[in-house]
């Protein structure tokens, strides 16, 4: 327990050292030139959701354009989900476990995602109003391997980190252009949506 309570008081007074000093550190994203350096710092802001984190790659894709922009922001955005996960199963997966099964709806949804986890998990990862923290935690108190996540997630938030990039560097360059992304986005979305149910209907029918 002591464990927990120090990693939870760690966690969160990082995290409000980041709210005390956000502003300060947008302001260095457009600066900065050290491109790891920046990576290294949109993990933390991804880490520590204080700040939005459509925001960050926003400003990140400003400042360095759509590719880099969303390399930086699809790297930063990765690796917190994974050391979040990590922070998760290994410090509070068994705690998180006894609850999820306490409830009997809560267990079965569980277990029907555990069934199907890397399509679902992709799929939410493309979906940018799915707030990444419940995707992160829910997985790691799953029995969802490890490896299977990681790919999962990694896969799923190209779309997503490539559209802030470019949305944060059309509001810099080409504004008229963001209406034209915004729609390439929502046909991909479109189309995720449509092989996921398909999906869904294989597995029902016990094809899969």
């Amino acid at each position: 327990m002591i464990k927990k309570i120090v990693l939870a008081v760690f966690y969160l007074g990082i995290g409000l050292l980041i709210y005390a000093y956000g502003e300060a550190i947008l302001k260095w994203f457009q600066e900065a030139d050290n491109i790891s350096l920046v990576a290294f710092m949109a993990t933390i802001m991804a880490l520590f959701p204080v700040i939005p984190y459509p925001l960050v790659g926003g400003v990140i894709g400003a400042a360095y354009g759509p590719v880099w922009g969303g390399l930086v922001t699809w790297i930063g955005s990765t690796a917190a989900s994974i050391l979040m996960f990590l922070f998760v199963r290994y410090g509070y997966q068994e705690w998180g476990t006894r609850i999820l099964n306490r409830y009997e709806r809560i267990g079965k949804l569980t277990g029907m995602f555990e069934r199907n986890a890397f399509l679902t998990i992709a799929f939410a990862r493309c979906i940018p109003i799915v707030p990444s923290i419940v995707v992160n935690v829910y997985c790691a108190l799953s029995r969802v391997s490890f490896l299977t996540y990681a790919i999962a997630s990694a896969l799923g938030k190209i779309p997503a980190m490539l559209l802030f990039a470019v949305v944060g560097d059309n509001l810099m360059t080409e504004p008229r252009n963001i209406l034209l992304t915004v729609g390439i986005y929502s046909v991909f979305l479109g189309t995720m949506l449509f092989i996921h149910r398909k999906w869904k209907q294989r597995v029902a029918r016990g094809r899969i």
